[in-house]
């Protein structure tokens, strides 16, 4: 059964969502991302995915504060990415309460850097983030489109040993279209083992039904359940 990743976003402290990581298209939810937490570990959650969005923007950790908040008032697993791009971003992440991390400009832009995470905390701990846009990587809070594809971008991460990736499809994330199930399917066809995390784009329960249905292994959302078109209760079959 798929795994049920809710995503909590990060700006000044408050959780908030974008539309297609458009800093411009912000809108605020809650300014205690605690109070969101809590509710989804009320819910039986077990898993959550926090993003520093200023982080990403600032190339280094920022929201690390609400993160340790979080962890400790919580039993949540955390997995904490944004911005994180040296050994002492790791270490303020995983101090403050993170159980993995996401790292995925670095992936590109500093590869001997990051399979350095990978040899040091393990795969359990790392996660690649392969953030696309037409099948193309793209860094920087998605503020730039790399060349590189992304078959070959995992295939290279998978022969260090990376077992964990977070897929976001750019062009779906934050507008409550339907995911892009053809192309978590296509990965999979290609990485059988890969432990796959679907984002972008969900809208309804039925969207998740579907992944789950594809055989995809996890997914990451927010915004479907901030904006009610998704209710913790109708995800209780789930956990």
């Amino acid at each position: 059964m798929i795994e049920i990743i809710p995503a909590i976003d990060i700006i000044e402290g408050k959780c908030v969502r974008l539309s297609q990581g458009d800093y411009q298209q912000k809108k605020v939810y809650n300014e205690q991302p605690l109070e969101v937490a809590k509710e989804f570990a009320d819910a039986g959650i077990r898993r959550l995915h926090v993003v520093d969005l200023d982080g990403a923007k600032a190339q280094h950790i920022v929201n690390h504060k609400v993160l340790e908040s979080i962890a400790t008032h919580t039993d949540l697993v955390i997995d904490f990415g944004g911005g994180l791009k040296s050994d002492d971003d790791l270490r303020i992440a995983f101090e403050c309460g993170a159980a993995m991390v996401t790292g995925g400009s670095i992936a590109v832009k500093q590869p001997e850097g990051f399979s350095h995470w990978i040899e040091r905390y393990g795969a359990e701990r790392i996660i690649l983030g392969a953030d696309v846009h037409n099948e193309k990587i793209a860094v920087s809070g998605w503020l730039e489109t790399t060349d590189n594809d992304l078959m070959p971008f995992i295939e290279g991460y998978c022969k260090k040993g990376i077992q964990k990736v977070l897929c976001t499809d750019i062009a779906k994330d934050g507008m409550l279209t339907g995911t892009s199930v053809e192309l978590y399917k296509k990965i999979m066809a290609h990485f059988p083992a890969l432990q796959l995390i679907a984002s972008g784009g969900v809208s309804s329960i039925a969207d998740i039904e579907a992944l789950d249905e594809a055989g995809i292994p996890s997914v990451v959302f927010g915004k479907a359940i901030y904006e009610g078109r998704i209710k913790l209760s109708e995800l209780q079959r789930f956990i």
